[in-house]
């Protein structure tokens, strides 16, 4: 007597419920990693593409022993606030004064000089750079 067979031959008559299972969990990774891709491009784009600020050191003066006076205009979007880090070195390259000054002023370009107190004789003044906050 001959066994009747309850399921079809194996690779017969479309897939069966693993690979159809294997593929569904295929489809929803493939749409989770790209909605995640997309929050971080969003994030990005939005740090990088959202409040700029820049600024150029126009000119600075040592005025002591102890005291360098940095000449910035900074451009930057109405309304934002910044913080732009200044530094001084002595003649033998050693940084004498570091200083993040705040740029609050409402206006999109902000003409100011602002005072480094130094640790010894100034002979240079940088501006580092500037962020939003």
């Amino acid at each position: 007597m001959s066994a009747v067979r309850e399921q079809p031959p194996e690779g017969r008559y479309g897939r069966s419920a693993d690979e159809r299972a294997d593929r569904k969990l295929k489809i929803v990774g493939a749409v989770l990693g790209t909605l995640f891709l997309a929050m971080i491009v969003w994030f990005g784009w939005h740090h990088v593409g959202g409040s700029r600020i820049s600024a150029e050191m126009i000119k600075f003066d040592v005025v002591s022993d102890s005291e360098v006076q940095v000449h910035l205009e900074v451009r930057k979007d109405e309304g934002v606030e910044g913080v732009c880090t200044l530094r001084s070195r002595s003649e033998d390259g050693a940084e004498v004064a570091r200083k993040d000054v705040v740029v609050d002023d409402p206006a999109g370009r902000v003409d100011r000089v602002y005072s480094l107190r130094t640790t010894a004789r100034a002979t240079s003044a940088e501006l580092l750079g500037c962020t939003p906050r």
